[in-house]
């Protein structure tokens, strides 16, 4: 029977929860930091499927209890109880079973992680930056209704308003697992604010989404950072002109999948205080190098899966915001709506729930649960 497949490997992991639980409780482990880490992750993640199999074998039990309540039972009120018992587990047990499919998956382990997102503009000059400064928008109204906190790191403004560039973290639950799905290039159709023929014109804008690194994530020589510093731009009063508060790293890395030397430059004027822009120039350098080392996994991931939901592949076109017709097309799912300006307010969660439901399903064949 297909639950008894389900239970056994359930009940294997059951004895991995109790063994992680005392580990994590261990003196030698929680010396080690970073085994400490993933092991909470791992008894975090373990726990969920122990509550949910919990919660599977009440059904299948209320299922057996309520069929031999039924055989034996001719009292009318408890045979009415016993089918309507039967009735709510036997609805029960499948969600519990696609639930339980779907936490046995593994997941993508940078899922928990706040992330840093990248905007540019692409194609299309002047548009191409407004078009940024709408995206960044989008995000900013997005994050605030899910309560997460945004800071910008740095931003380099377009001519005519918007940004050529624009980088900045989010933090809050789950934020890389949600918006991983970003990355790609956005496409926009409008007419633009200079055109005076009316002319629909096409640009683009780019969306990196990177999952932060934490410190023991990888590993950087410190004294091999070359660090200069320099005033900020831009408002700020007195400060900005007097203080050289912004920061500037170079850093030599070595690809270790193409063995190839790069020179990886940050900048960071986010605050007026130098070393917090350090700290935060640092973090931005362990994300980059982190996402760079887990480019092999992501290819792996886009090598076995048909949607290319959210692959590592920055270049492909993942959707068009076409404003004469109010229209937001996701080419990755054939999602179609009409509510460009809401989306626009951030009402983007119906299309990341879609991605999420199709990535769901490619993950479920690729195991073959």
């Amino acid at each position: 029977m297909a639950e008894n497949s389900l239970l056994s490997k359930l009940d294997g992991l059951v004895s991995r929860f109790e063994e992680v639980g005392t580990l994590i409780t261990d003196p030698a482990v929680i010396a080690d930091m970073k085994r400490f880490v993933k092991l909470n992750k791992e008894y975090r993640d373990l726990e969920k499927i122990v509550a949910a199999r919990s919660e599977y074998l009440k059904a299948l039990n209320g299922i057996e209890e309520a069929k031999a309540l039924l055989e034996s039972e001719q009292d009318p009120e408890m045979r009415e109880m016993a089918r309507e018992e039967l009735d709510s587990c036997n609805a029960r047990v499948p969600a519990l079973e696609e639930e339980i499919k779907l936490l046995l998956v593994p997941a993508d382990p940078q899922d928990d992680k706040n992330a840093i997102v990248e905007i540019r503009g692409g194609t299309g000059g002047d548009e191409a930056a407004l078009f940024a400064g709408d995206l960044y928008r989008m995000y900013v109204k997005y994050c605030e209704l899910k309560g997460w906190k945004i800071s910008v790191s740095s931003f380099s403004e377009g001519s005519s308003g918007g940004f050529k560039e624009i980088i900045f973290t989010v933090s809050g639950e789950k934020v890389y697992g949600t918006l991983k799905y970003e990355s790609g290039v956005h496409r926009v159709q409008r007419v633009p604010a200079t055109e005076t023929q009316g002319r629909v014109h096409t640009s683009a804008a780019t969306v990196a989404v990177l999952p932060e690194a934490d410190e023991f994530d990888v590993e950087i020589n410190e004294g091999e950072i070359k660090w200069d510093t320099f005033r900020s731009g831009g408002a700020g009063g007195q400060n900005v002109n007097k203080v050289e508060s912004g920061v500037r790293l170079r850093y030599v890395w070595k690809n270790p999948i193409t063995g190839v030397s790069e020179e990886i430059l940050i900048e960071c004027t986010e605050t007026r205080d130098q070393p917090k822009n350090k700290e935060r120039a640092l973090t931005r350098l362990r994300s980059f190098i982190y996402d760079k080392e887990h480019q092999k996994y992501l290819d792996d991931i886009a090598s076995k899966r048909k949607t290319m939901v959210s692959t590592g592949d920055r270049s492909a076109k993942i959707r068009t915001y076409n404003y004469p017709q109010g229209r937001i097309t996701d080419h990755r799912i054939n999602y179609t709506i009409y509510n460009l300006s809401a989306f626009m307010d951030g009402d983007i969660q119906d299309c990341l729930d879609h991605l999420i439901v199709a990535e769901n399903a490619e993950r479920l064949k690729e195991s073959e649960l």
